[in-house]
């Protein structure tokens, strides 16, 4: 009869309406609920969070509000790996960080060259990880490790911890930092900016000045476009001196200038100590410099030769091994 396949007709179409009003509830109580995890993440319950569910994080403000401003520094004080690692452990394996309730502007890869220097490694890692944690970047931490006790090139393991690093990941951002090299406040940012920027320009062991006005050394950072452009650092600095002025010159001869925040936040405090041996004054580099303009364009990433001997991921950095090989005779 008609009047049955009209209350069946409506039947159906209720029906209908229901299920798509659980389906609707359904997808705002996730979102409501879990409105801080993105796509991948696992909930409380295990279940991992699918992408078209997830609201689109905003970004981290350009100023993080959870900055303290001026840091007190010791190197007096006994500190462990394994204290560094406890009270750290929201870093993930490779010593990686980004913010979970907002999205980092940048993604920074941080550099360090080193060699026998895990004291001062301890420090650097047990000051810097709260400090970046709170400057709410995604980053990640390299140490680049020159093999055997040859002249040490600071430059040339600098260049090979960018390479290997942006073959980890896509990052915005390089920081190169010296591993004896602490900020003294957390307003000093570990970011990239529109020019190449200089964050180690009032130190103390320069009383908190700039030594001289091309200086360019301690902690640098310039983006990933900004580091190709200048063809990343020369590989040929044996021994101590004279790299991070030709790093200058080539930010220069390219037209671009340097960045220094005020001196009153980018006070940086070093960990006093001797020259490491094989990292005497090379008097060669001098010549090296002179000859920067001529030079740049083919010393540099594009002529980059070494031996990966290893990479290890440990719970705060992710060290690179690597044999950069014997200066030119």
């Amino acid at each position: 009869m008609l009047w049955v396949r009209c209350l069946k007709l409506l039947a159906a179409f209720c029906a209908l309406c229901a299920g798509f009003f659980l389906v609707v509830v359904f997808l705002i109580s996730e979102t409501w609920v879990f409105p801080s995890l993105r796509p991948g993440d696992s909930r409380t319950d295990g279940e991992v969070i699918n992408s078209s569910v997830v609201l689109q994080l905003e970004l981290c403000p350009e100023q993080p509000e959870g900055l303290v401003g001026p840091l007190h520094i010791d190197f007096s004080a006994a500190v462990t790996i394994d204290q560094v690692a406890a009270s750290n452990s929201m870093i993930k394996l490779g010593g990686r960080y980004g913010p979970s309730d907002c999205e980092a502007r940048q993604k920074i890869a941080i550099v360090i060259p080193f060699r026998n220097r895990e004291k001062h490694l301890v420090y650097w890692l047990y000051y810097l990880h709260p400090i970046l944690i709170r400057q709410q970047g995604d980053y990640a931490i390299y140490v680049v490790h020159q093999a055997g006790n040859g002249t040490f090139n600071r430059a040339k393991l600098l260049n090979i911890g960018a390479v290997e690093a942006l073959k980890d990941q896509d990052y915005d951002c390089l920081v190169f930092s010296d591993v004896d090299i602490i900020p003294m406040d957390d307003r000093n940012l570990y970011h990239c900016g529109k020019q190449p920027r200089h964050l180690a320009c009032a130190m103390d062991k320069f009383g908190f000045r700039l030594p001289y006005h091309g200086y360019f050394g301690g902690v640098i950072g310039l983006t990933r476009q900004q580091f190709y452009t200048i063809n990343g650092f020369s590989n040929h600095y044996w021994g101590w001196g004279t790299e991070d002025d030709d790093m200058y010159k080539r930010i220069t001869l390219k037209g671009m200038k340097v960045e220094r925040p005020p001196a009153i936040i980018a006070r940086t405090k070093m960990i006093h100590h001797h020259r490491d041996k094989g990292n005497g004054v090379n008097t060669k580099n001098y010549d090296l410099f002179a000859r920067t303009s001529v030079d740049m364009m083919k010393d540099g990433l594009n002529s980059l030769q070494y031996d990966l001997l290893s990479i290890k991921r440990f719970k705060l950095y992710t060290e690179l091994h690597v044999d950069v090989g014997k200066p030119r005779r």
